[in-house]
């Protein structure tokens, strides 16, 4: 396949960004891939496995003569990445995110892209609970959703040269508003992030539950919410802090809904929780359905990548 973009400058190099870079390299969709992260130790790590061409010590030297930019780190960190390389950014260029929130990374970047610049503020729907540039792979987006939040008056040929590439390493594109996002993303990942992290806190918390006890019998359902937990937690708090009033509505809604199953269960209503079990039980299959995840046996793990 040709080349989509000559030079590609990837700011983060942690699961994002890797994971993107194996797959350009894979699909042969970039010219060259220069790389930049705050840590030495993680550039040596990045050029040491070969998924970045080279690496430079700041940032601003990444971009010089790129023509795609990609924002990999934590959302709190945009604005000031933005200010850094926004003088060294080239006409024509086109720069893109992978924030998880969309209006707090467009209010903090924007002001900082050059006029002959596009901003097309983008959120892969794929990750893992590992970080760092070990932790990357080729097949992270297949089948999975990249959402775009496009700008009013952006450029159709950026934004389509974009979308080709995002598709050319396996993912799904879909578009929309920002506000909509952010709404979108506090019920489907910044909310269950946060129960998560509360639930392995009180087991934590719990003095009766002996550490070797969590342990031992995490097969059940709270494995997975320390799979979830383990997340970054520099992210995470970024997330949390710029998606503020979205999570706190959302978070709002759960509360009434388990005040509601509190109820039932204080009462003894079975019919009531049956007919919640099973309306919600259809959202998984759902899932299953629209091929995001799998109804493998122990969900699929240890399973290699599709």
């Amino acid at each position: 396949m040709t080349a989509l973009y000559n030079r590609v400058a990837l700011i983060g190099l942690g699961l994002i960004a890797s994971s993107m870079a194996h797959a350009m390299k894979a699909g042969g969709l970039a010219g060259e891939i220069v790389g930049y992260a705050k840590s030495a130790e993680t550039r040596a790590t990045a050029l040491d496995m070969g998924f970045v061409n080279r690496v430079t010590d700041t940032a601003a030297e990444a971009v010089q003569g790129a023509d795609l930019v990609v924002l990999a780190v934590p959302v709190g960190a945009m604005g000031a990445i933005a200010a850094e390389i926004g003088p060294h950014l080239a006409p024509g260029c086109t720069v893109t995110d992978v924030g998880s929130v969309k209006q707090a990374v467009i209010e903090a970047v924007a002001p900082h892209i050059p006029e002959g610049v596009q901003f097309i503020p983008g959120h892969p729907m794929a990750g893992t609970e590992y970080s760092g540039p070990r932790s990357g792979f080729a097949t992270l987006f297949r089948n999975r959703w990249w959402l775009l939040t496009p700008l009013e008056g952006h450029d159709p040929a950026a934004l389509a040269r974009f979308r080709a590439l995002v598709e050319g390493i396996g993912a799904k594109v879909d578009s929309m508003d920002a506000a909509h996002h952010d709404v979108v993303l506090a019920v489907v990942s910044h909310t269950p992030h946060l129960i998560a992290y509360t639930m392995v806190g009180v087991a934590d918390d719990l003095a009766r539950v002996t550490d070797s006890e969590v342990i031992q019998y995490s097969a059940a359902g709270f494995r997975d919410f320390t799979r979830i937990a383990a997340s970054d937690p520099t992210m995470w708090r970024d997330v949390f802090l710029t998606n503020k009033e979205a999570t706190l509505d959302i978070l709002g809604r759960f509360t009434e809904e388990l005040f509601a199953l509190q109820r039932a269960i204080r009462l003894g209503d079975g019919d009531h929780l049956h007919a919640y079990f099973t309306r919600t039980r259809a959202i998984r299959r759902g899932i299953i359905e629209a091929g995001q995840d799998t109804s493998a046996p122990d969900f699929g793990r240890g399973q290699p990548p599709a």
